[in-house]
């Protein structure tokens, strides 16, 4: 089930809460994916979901940034300000060439999807051979996933070894996991004022167990095909010069 994407907007723009979460998931982003010119230069950074407050950072370095929104979601301009670069898609059916995107990024995608698989292989479609992806999702034993007054609240919740897993069917190779969002999700001042201590020692103290989300980053690696009959052509490389050991044995 798709959230609303104005109830998402409200979420992330209009609360005090939404903007720590965003800013706490963003950050974590950037950590992970620098928004410098030397990381960025000519990639396409795509974003899918509800990812346009994460893409930000990148759309004065990176080549060009998307954000798709899926049809039952809705769509919203973004970013404010500036030339729109969100469309609006079907799930599994993305108004991109195959191959074009560098950089991929799902937020509130993969775990509110009908069709996680499809949406998977579309995700391997239109990224690039040796192109990221970082998949975000609510953690199943952290805070925020029991709590559906927030975004997180809604959809499937993953373990790490679930979303491993199912990444893996899909054909992607998981390179590193993260986690984000250690700061309880309440609207109290105190944790809110609070939000950058817990995001820089909540994993070092507790992991993966309290964070509100999961990161996976996954790269797509594509074999080179291989030519028939190359096989029987590299064992006998110097056929061309048979005969000619028994030509100079004959009389000079």
């Amino acid at each position: 089930m798709h959230l609303d994407v104005l109830d998402l907007r409200n979420f992330y723009y209009r609360t005090q809460l939404g903007r720590a979460a965003q800013k706490a998931i963003r950050d974590r982003l950037t950590e992970l994916w620098p928004a410098t010119p030397g990381e960025m230069a000519g990639q396409t950074v795509v974003g899918y979901g509800f990812a346009v407050p994460l893409l930000r950072p990148y759309l004065a370095t990176a080549r060009r940034v998307i954000g798709l929104m899926p049809s039952d979601q809705g769509v919203m301009p973004w970013p404010a300000g500036m030339p729109n670069v969100s469309v609006l898609c079907e799930e599994a059916r993305w108004p991109l060439e195959t191959g074009m995107a560098d950089r991929l990024v799902l937020l509130h995608g993969l775990e509110v999807s009908d069709n996680p698989d499809l949406l998977l292989e579309e995700c391997w479609r239109v990224l690039g051979p040796g192109g990221r992806a970082m998949l975000i999702v609510p953690n199943r034993s952290g805070l925020w996933a029991p709590r559906e007054t927030t975004p997180f609240g809604f959809g499937r919740p993953y373990t790490l070894g679930q979303l491993d897993m199912q990444c893996r069917r899909a054909g992607f190779v998981p390179e590193r996991h993260a986690a984000a969002l250690y700061i309880p999700p309440s609207h109290r001042r105190f944790w809110l004022r609070s939000a950058s201590m817990w995001e820089r020692f909540g994993g070092r103290l507790t992991g993966l167990i309290a964070a509100g989300v999961l990161m996976l980053e996954l790269s797509k690696q594509v074999h080179a095909p291989r030519r028939p009959g190359l096989g029987a052509t590299v064992r006998r490389p110097m056929s061309v010069l048979e005969g000619v050991g028994q030509a100079a044995a004959g009389p000079v």
